[in-house]
């Protein structure tokens, strides 16, 4: 297997560390924002300690469902959370990425949390989990779409804190 760069994305965010790390690790939350544009949440299940996993699924344009596991490795509150990523079935089994049949099985990422002089400086990292090259190779091919999910996933989050900042 070739080894390969992670992907890693970076974000101000205007809020307390506290609130993003809150609204990242409560499924009340997550559901309020954690799809990308034109996706919305249908399920939502959190069992969030070292162990536990994030069972979600999503439905976007033309009824598209995608569902997903988040199974976490690693938590040091408000600092850090590593975890494995992965597509599911409806029922949490394991599952394929819907739309490349060649996507790695499983994504290690790697979420951080800093203070900032404006809010939280927050990053995120990808990289595929004993993929094999044709995986490696699909991962690498779809940075500018993960940009542009990520981006809009981080609109929908943006939106969410000032909402919750305002109440």
């Amino acid at each position: 297997m070739q080894p390969i760069a992670p992907f890693v994305i970076k974000r101000e965010f205007r809020a307390p560390r506290a609130l993003l790390w809150q609204v990242q690790t409560q499924a009340e939350h997550l559901q309020n924002w954690l799809s990308p544009e034109g996706f919305h949440t249908i399920h939502a299940a959190m069992d969030f300690r070292v162990g536990g996993r994030y069972f979600y699924g999503i439905e976007g344009p033309n009824g598209l469902q995608m569902w997903g596991l988040q199974q976490f490795l690693e938590i040091v509150p408000e600092r850090r959370i590593v975890h494995l990523q992965s597509f599911s079935n409806k029922e949490g089994g394991q599952g394929r990425h819907p739309m490349a049949a060649t996507w790695p099985v499983y994504m290690h990422v790697t979420a951080t949390y800093e203070d900032s002089p404006d809010g939280t400086a927050y990053a995120i990292s990808w990289q595929p989990h004993e993929s094999d090259d044709v995986g490696i190779a699909t991962f690498d091919a779809a940075r500018p779409g993960m940009e542009a999910g990520f981006a809009g996933t981080f609109a929908k989050l943006d939106a969410y804190l000032r909402q919750l900042q305002f109440r």
